[in-house]
């Protein structure tokens, strides 16, 4: 187990922000992170979990505590059961998948980060969600003080969101069991309409494994939502905010309004969420409020390729970062009367 002291932790994030932490433990086994954790408990310091670091906006003071970056490793695959140790990086375990013929995470190719994050927020993208392949999460309760198994159901899991997430101080996920499909080395059904028409078939439709995953990393990487250290707009935790989830009351209003500003032609995008609820995209939100991809005249901007990721184009701080956040929302929520939610994880800062 490594440890450094006034260690800084913006390399470790895809955003290269934030200032250093108190102490650093890198952690390379299971049972290094509980020590670790118990450790910070045991003596009340505050303690920072840190994975693959893509989804995390850390404050320029950076972090008076310990930060725990957990580096295990471990990919397991029996059949179509498939075991993740939380320090695996995502998207390398993801094309090990395509290549053993598995579907169920293919459209889940070129995300950033590390396994064990992938539960918290119910990672999804191009019509697929780990929500509907995990079968197990196996992470360490800090309340009861013992390692537990937490099934499908128990997770919670729904839009970018999950117990884990729902209570961030309790669980530290240590591992993560996936039950794939062997269609013979096809995709799993391609649900999103995108990536549907870039591989040329109907919503339904199954192709090719590799296809699937290459179609998605050039759609990713058009977006600069694959990370390249050369790409300023992959700089950046890819999507900034969520999708806002609507009541069909609430959708009814911000429909009125967005044909009182853009004109009766308009009409927003609008996905049906279940129980009386729609979807709405942030993405339009946010360049229907003006700012197009680009926008920014500070070393903060939003990326060239798409109006949802927030970059550091070189220099920046977290507060300039933070600023033009706060002026995102400010102006969704005048023009159209929705407040944007961030997906990042804020450390000692906050919108």
């Amino acid at each position: 187990m490594q440890e450094l002291h006034d260690a800084p932790l913006a390399p470790l994030t895809s955003f290269r922000l934030g200032g250093p932490a108190t102490r650093l433990i890198t952690a390379t086994t299971d049972a290094e992170v509980i020590a670790a954790v118990r450790e910070a408990d045991d003596s009340g310091t505050p303690l920072l979990l840190i994975g693959g670091g893509s989804n995390l906006v850390i404050g320029d003071k950076g972090f008076d505590g310990t930060a725990l970056r957990i580096a295990t490793k471990g990919f397991s695959l029996d059949g179509t059961a498939l075991e993740l140790a939380a320090g695996e990086v995502w998207t390398d375990a993801v094309a090990r998948t395509v290549e053993a013929g598995l579907a169920g995470v293919e459209c889940l190719s070129g995300i950033p980060g590390s396994a064990g994050a992938t539960p918290i927020q119910n990672v999804g993208a191009y019509g697929q969600e780990v929500s509907s392949s995990i079968t197990e999460v196996v992470a360490y309760d800090r309340e009861a003080g013992e390692t537990v198994t937490l099934t499908n159901a128990e997770c919670a899991f729904s839009y970018r969101h999950s117990r884990f997430k729902a209570d961030p101080d309790r669980y530290v996920v240590l591992r993560v069991r996936f039950a794939l499909e062997d269609a013979q080395g096809l995709s799993g059904p391609i649900r999103y309409a995108e990536t549907a028409r870039a591989l040329g078939v109907e919503p339904g439709g199954r192709v090719p494994l590799a296809r699937a995953r290459e179609t998605v990393l050039k759609l990713r990487a058009g977006k600069g939502m694959v990370l390249d250290a050369e790409d300023h707009d992959t700089w950046s935790a890819g999507s900034f905010f969520t999708n806002p989830i609507l009541t069909n009351e609430e959708f009814a209003a911000f429909h009125a309004r967005v044909k009182e500003r853009l004109g009766e032609d308009a009409e927003p995008p609008a996905y049906a969420a279940g129980d009386g609820h729609t979807k709405t995209s942030a993405a339009w939100l946010i360049d229907k409020a003006g700012f197009t991809k680009g926008y920014g005249t500070g070393p903060a901007r939003i990326s060239t390729k798409h109006t949802l990721a927030l970059t550091n184009r070189g220099g920046a701080t977290t507060e300039d970062l933070l600023a033009l956040a706060r002026e995102v929302v400010a102006g969704v929520r005048e023009a159209f009367g929705i407040t944007l939610v961030n997906e990042p994880v804020t450390v000692g800062v906050s919108l």
